[in-house]
């Protein structure tokens, strides 16, 4: 039950007056993923440099619990959930296929690592709700907890955490912030993720060291970061400022919109490699969530000479189930 799509970017010829040269648009070839053991509801989250994909399928609702899997492409599907646990999502998976994530079991949500096929709860002290969204080569997570950190802030508080030490985030981000998530670590150190301010708004970020980039999309009014892998970018999702939802792709501050040809209005980029393969999932008109792969695709020799300019196209539509 796979279908694979091109779907091109359109190129414009830009005047030179005082515009910034951009990026080269990547073309993607999409395909849909759906695990057999639930054709209604698939998301894929996570991708490493060998093309294994973490995620899971269950939308969650009563009877229909999240189940996690690792993919290998095209269509072999592991299951991998923490033991005992009611729910299992798989989010992160590094070069060496360890994964990091989250479980649910009587009713409390606790972070995962599984290291070679050994499971360990990850919990920052103090706190009573943890995921883990991200996880690099150095066995360095990223995610966030619900409780009191050791700053005395509450909420959602993102964090890194490598063997047992929690870092948290919210030092170096911009004073007066909500509620915060640490969605992706490279194997570089930088992490991405993304912050409500003190006027209510989400916005997407990189935190290289102590220097905080924020992430929004021209015309944004909504912003998650998502994941980054080692040249720095970053993948997401945003609404613009029609009130329209769309999954971006920030190549140092170039953004394109990405979008599933199937999921126009619903697409969610979640993870992407070093090869700019992007994963994530999409609503489709039957309103069944489906996973996608996304691979480039060469641009036509003829496209190349036409110019710097881009027009995205794209739309999303994310049933969170993070707290």
């Amino acid at each position: 039950m796979k279908r694979l799509y091109l779907v091109g970017v359109v190129l414009a010829v830009l005047g030179c007056a005082a515009i910034p040269a951009l990026a080269t648009p990547i073309n993607y070839q999409f395909q849909t993923v759906i695990d057999p053991a639930d054709t209604t509801f698939t998301q894929l989250l996570g991708i490493n440099g060998a093309s294994t994909i973490a995620g899971y399928f269950g939308s969650g609702a009563p009877g229909h619990p999240n189940q996690g899997f690792v993919l290998t492409l095209p269509s072999s599907f592991a299951p991998e959930n923490y033991p005992g646990s009611q729910q299992t999502q798989v989010v992160g998976i590094n070069d060496l296929g360890n994964t990091a994530g989250f479980y649910i079991t009587g009713g409390v949500t606790n972070g995962f690592l599984d290291t070679g096929g050994t499971f360990s709860t990850v919990d920052a002290p103090g706190t009573v709700f943890n995921q883990l969204l991200g996880l690099n080569n150095a066995g360095t997570a990223a995610g966030y907890s619900s409780a009191t950190d050791p700053a005395g802030a509450t909420g959602q508080m993102a964090y890194t955490e490598s063997g047992g030490s929690f870092t948290y985030l919210n030092p170096f981000l911009p004073a007066g912030v909500q509620n915060n998530q640490a969605t992706g670590v490279n194997n570089l150190g930088e992490v991405s993720g993304f912050y409500v301010d003190s006027g209510g708004t989400t916005h997407g970020f990189l935190l290289n060291g102590s220097t905080l980039t924020t992430i929004d999309p021209p015309g944004s009014t909504f912003t998650q970061a998502l994941g980054v892998n080692d040249q720095g970018q970053v993948s997401g999702v945003y609404i613009d400022s029609s009130n329209v939802q769309h999954g971006f792709l920030d190549t140092g501050g170039v953004f394109q919109t990405i979008d599933d040809p199937f999921g126009v209005g619903t697409t969610t980029v979640n993870g992407l490699n070093n090869q700019d393969q992007l994963v994530g999932f999409y609503v489709d008109a039957n309103d069944n969530t489906d996973g996608f792969v996304a691979s480039p695709t060469p641009e036509p020799a003829s496209l190349l000479l036409l110019g710097s300019g881009l027009l995205g196209f794209g739309a999303y539509r994310r049933r969170w189930l993070r707290g």
